[in-house]
């Protein structure tokens, strides 16, 4: 039954060889280094096919410095939306304003920590007086000089984003640091998988009792997310870790038919890296698989649906120096100008 396969032969590495070069080396291995190849080719084909592609980012990598290589995509028009939590966002911008992100060791007495007044994420060093609490003020700054145009209508959260980021652009010292600026810039949409779970909603709470209420709606972001997989195309999604960012995205398609009753037969493709498994139900949004069954998918195909299991901060640089090697840059579809289109496109088919 297994005539049909490929032989499996030792592969050698030579000096001097691109990365292209191992991955597709890893390829003719096994086990997770032949996900990867497998994974880094179908983004590939995501990208030559022409698929609005989602990125999904969780964890905390953005904090980490891999922000770097979001804005790498970006710029070579290889995603066209992103889902990201909002702390990540929120972390994203101490690069921008130049606010000191450090990088330290995963071992310290974190009691004497709090006591210095340092935070950390495992071994990310972050100061609370120098940098999130400058943060905190540049974030109401921004709402307090932005309010006339925040306040005119309830907003999705990928308009405050785009507001955020061109306000970034104009302000920050150093905003080809930031992948909310970049995505502002190149008409990206960012949206956040939560509207209550991190620093900047805990900043809103305190710009409306200064006088400078806003409402941010979960229901516009849920339709404007499902009308983009409606109608702007064949979709791939690639998903950094789970959570949050994996379920709005993969949400998409059952918005679209189970609960407003229009035809549709979910996303084209999918790549996941992370670490999750399926047995105690971790695994975000259930396997690809599964994914099938609630309509996020087209059909089970292991040629288009790829989960790589492994810590996205090693497997994520691997692929995107992949398909920047191997993909020629596209334009950017600039989603967000599009955006009052695709919501007519799928009013209309109620």
């Amino acid at each position: 039954m297994f005539s049909h396969a490929p032989d499996i032969l030792p592969v050698r590495l030579t000096k001097g060889m691109s990365v292209s070069e191992l991955v597709r080396a890893m390829g003719s291995t096994s086990f997770e280094a032949r996900n990867v190849y497998q994974g880094a080719a179908l983004f590939k084909r995501m990208i030559d096919d022409g698929d609005t592609i989602w990125l999904g980012i969780a964890g905390a990598g953005i904090a980490g410095g891999m922000g770097g290589m979001v804005i790498s995509l970006l710029e070579a028009g290889f995603i066209d939306v992103i889902c990201s939590t909002g702390a990540q966002v929120y972390h994203d911008l101490h690069f921008a304003f130049g606010l000191p992100v450090k990088a330290i060791g995963p071992r310290w007495d974190d009691n004497k920590l709090r006591e210095h007044g340092d935070t950390r994420i495992y071994d990310i060093g972050i100061r609370e007086r120098e940098t999130l609490e400058v943060q905190d003020q540049i974030i109401r700054r921004f709402i307090k000089e932005s309010y006339d145009i925040l306040s005119k209508h309830p907003l999705s959260s990928w308009e405050f984003n785009y507001h955020l980021g061109d306000w970034t652009v104009r302000t920050a010292r150093f905003p080809e640091r930031s992948f909310t600026a970049t995505a502002a810039r190149l008409g990206v949409p960012i949206f956040w998988d939560s509207l209550s779970n991190h620093s900047i909603a805990m900043n809103l709470v305190r710009t409306d009792r200064e006088g400078f209420p806003l409402e941010i709606s979960a229901q516009r972001d849920i339709f404007d997310s499902a009308a983009i997989v409606y109608s702007a195309g064949a979709s791939g999604f690639v998903m950094l870790g789970g959570g949050g960012p994996k379920n709005f995205i993969q949400q998409t398609g059952p918005t679209v038919s189970q609960i407003l009753g229009v035809e549709f037969e979910g996303a084209d493709r999918g790549l996941q890296i992370g670490t999750a498994v399926e047995r105690e139900g971790s695994l975000s949004g259930c396997t690809f698989s599964e994914s099938v069954t609630w309509g996020k998918y087209r059909s089970a195909d292991v040629e288009k649906l790829v989960q790589i299991w492994g810590e996205y901060s090693v497997i994520f640089p691997i692929v995107t120096a992949y398909v920047l090697d191997q993909c020629k840059e596209r334009k950017p579809k600039r989603i967000d100008s599009k955006m009052s289109k695709f919501i007519k496109k799928l009013e209309g088919a109620l």
